[in-house]
Formats: C-alpha cells, structure tokens, sequence
C-alpha cells in the first residue's frame, strides 16, 4: 500500500485558501488547511507532512519566520512559497532561512502550481528513499564491523594459541628456549618502536619473527640440540641448518610468512659474518638486525651454565663494542636509547608468566607437539631453497 500524500496549506486569506484546498485535494491529495500560521505549527507537531506550502505576507508572523520554524520541527518535508511579485525581494529570507523548494507567485497558474507540489512530492519520496538505503548501509557497516571484529577477535586468540603452542614445543626439549624466545621477542618489538616503527602489523611480524627465531631446532636432533659439548663439524652443520628448517616451516602458515624471513635471517651479521647466506646490513630485514640486537642482550645479561649474568652495563659496553660488527648500529643505538628500567620490566613480566605456568603445570597438547615434529620432521626432506636475500628496511 502507498503512503498517503499529505500537503499542509497555510495562507490566512480564506477564499485563496480554499482555493488551494480544492485544487490539491481534486489531485489527490490529502490536504490539511489553516488560516494561522501557528496552528500550522501545531499540525506539524502531531503529525508529518511530506510537503507544506506557504503564503509569505501573513498577519503576526512572516511566511518567512513561519518556514523557518516548520524546518525545525520537520527538517525532511518538501517547503514552498506563495507569494505576489512586489514581495520576492523579502522572500529572499524566506530562501536564507527556511531552505524553500520552490517559489510560486500570486496569481498562480494551475497547470504550474500541480506541478511544482507533484515535483515536490517527488523529491521527497526520492530523498526518504535515499535515507532508508542510507540507514540500511549504516546498519550493515555496523553489524559487518561487528563481525570483522569478532573474526579479528578469532583469529588473534587463534594465532597466540598456535604461536604458544610451536613456542612450547621447544620447552619439551628445551626449557631456557622458551623463555628466552619470549624475551626476546618483547625485546625486539620495543627497539623497533623506538626507532620509530609505528604499523601495527610490521610490529606484530617482527615480534612473532623474534618469538619463534629458534623455531627450526625442533628440527635439530637431541643429540646435537642437547649435548652439553662442543660440537664436531657434522653436527655444527646440522644446528646451522636451523634457520633454514624454521623458514621452511613457516612458509606454510600464511600470516607467518612475513616473520619467517626474520626467523631465515636471524643469525646473519651486520658485517657479513654470519649465515645461512652471508648478508650484511641493509640486505637483512629490518626485523632480523634488531633481533640481533636484543639477543645480544638476553645472552649477556641472563645465567649460561659456563657464566653468571652480567650486569646492564656491561651488555651496553659490549655491545656497543661490536655495533657496526656484529650489529646494526642503528639497532644498537635505539637500544641504548631506552633506560634500564624498561628492559628490566620486560624481563619481570614474563619471568611472571614463566612463574605462573610452572605452576600450573602448563604442557603444550600431545597432539601439537606432534603435529609440529612432524612438520618440521618433512623439512629435512629436499626442500627448495630460501630466497638468497631479501631487501632490509
């Protein structure tokens, strides 16, 4: 069923009035007649009116004021004025202040007057037609971003999940790795916000790089991993494989694959000295350099069954002593950049979350464990090689 076309007539001379009554309502019309402008006003208060039509010169208000207090009280409806010619100069407020559709002048011509108000009619079915598909596009938005939301929600509480269970894998053969991974990572993602990293998601892929840096010793066999010795040279040959394994192993999750260049990277040097491929400064990502950087200091500055922890300072010294060697002096400087209290705080949090897991006595499931052994198990199958080098920050 349509919607009932209903026009608010006002002009407070009574033949022009009915006039206008009879022309509008024998058109179709559903017409609503006053003489006194505000009693228009009270119709408009219990009712909405799509179109209103006004005379300008009218006693005790002003076609004028009249208008522009009827798009107070209903903004959407469709306004035009009747007026005679010697008044289109004071109409000009009228136009200013009531947003007027159109302007007729007295006496009107009929095929003209039924135009104009069908026109006007017209414009609002058009306009409330353009309201409605606005509000149902804001309410799809709405209820869309709701649900992004939701899947966000899903798939970071997915992705932590994943990355404590790979990371927990190595605490089975491992129990330093663990937390020295996490360490790291928090180190990491900090020195990159100091030199001025400010993405979100470059941050996350450094972090989650930093954090499963070592990801490719669940690949290294226990004999090698965990002997207390030196190394022979088979065996050294086979833990240098470890950043190879864990690129590998990444390459298959999708949003890790970003951070696996930093997990292929990790022990490069910023001098060329290091390996898989021998790359040196910018050639290494941006995540790799300030991995070095942080893992420098968790080394320096944690127990080794062969050394105490030293001091703050002494991990500055030395590494100080090795930026432009070593490392990225950049990294370096970033690094230093920030007071001991920081690093210091890292350190506190997530030796609580060490605490707090022992406790409860928090293992990885059987079937995770398993699934990433085997994964990483079909690596050391012939796999292609990683890219030689890819383009630093």
């Amino acid at each position: 069923m349509s919607e009932v076309e209903r026009l608010l007539v006002v002009d407070d001379e009574a033949p022009i009035l009915h006039a206008l009554q009879r022309t509008f309502e024998a058109a179709g019309y559903q017409v609503t007649a006053c003489a006194d402008p505000a009693e228009a006003l009270d119709r408009l208060r219990e009712k909405p009116y799509q179109v209103l039509s006004a005379d300008y010169m009218m006693p005790g208000m002003t076609g004028a004021e009249f208008l522009a207090q009827a798009k107070a009280l209903q903004p959407e409806t469709i306004r035009i004025l009747v007026t005679a010619a010697h008044d289109f100069s004071a109409a000009v407020d009228a136009i200013n202040n009531g947003e007027i559709f159109r302007i007729l002048a007295k006496p009107w011509n009929r095929v003209e007057l039924l135009g104009t108000v069908r026109q006007a009619f017209d414009t609002y079915a058009l306009r409330e037609k353009n309201r409605q598909l606005t509000a149902i596009v804001q309410s799809q938005n709405a209820e869309l971003a709701m649900l992004n939301k939701g899947l966000e929600r899903l798939v970071e509480e997915r992705t932590t999940n994943l990355l404590d269970g790979m990371v927990a894998v190595l605490d089975y053969r491992d129990t330093e790795t663990q937390w020295h991974s996490r360490r790291v990572s928090r180190f990491t993602r900090r020195i990159a916000e100091q030199l001025g990293v400010k993405d979100p998601l470059e941050l996350r892929t450094i972090e989650m790089g930093a954090l499963l840096h070592d990801i490719g010793k669940i690949g290294v066999r226990d004999a090698v991993l965990l002997k207390p010795g030196p190394l022979d040279q088979d065996e050294w040959t086979e833990m240098r494989e470890h950043p190879r394994l864990g690129w590998a192993l990444l390459q298959r999750i999708e949003f890790l694959r970003d951070a696996s260049v930093i997990v292929l990277q990790h022990q490069e040097r910023y001098d060329g000295g290091g390996y898989p491929a021998g790359l040196k400064a910018e050639q290494i990502v941006l995540g790799a350099r300030l991995f070095a950087v942080a893992d420098t200091y968790d080394a320096i500055t944690s127990d080794r069954p062969y050394r105490k922890a030293q001091s703050h300072d002494q991990a500055i010294t030395e590494m100080q002593r090795v930026a432009g060697t070593q490392l990225d002096p950049r990294g370096v400087a970033a690094f230093c950049g920030l007071p001991e209290a920081e690093w210091q705080a890292i350190r506190r949090d997530v030796e609580k979350i060490s605490l707090l897991e022992q406790e409860w006595g928090w293992t990885p499931p059987k079937r995770i464990f398993e699934q990433i052994r085997e994964i990483a198990s079909r690596q050391k199958q012939p796999i292609s090689d990683p890219p030689p080098h890819v383009s630093g920050s």
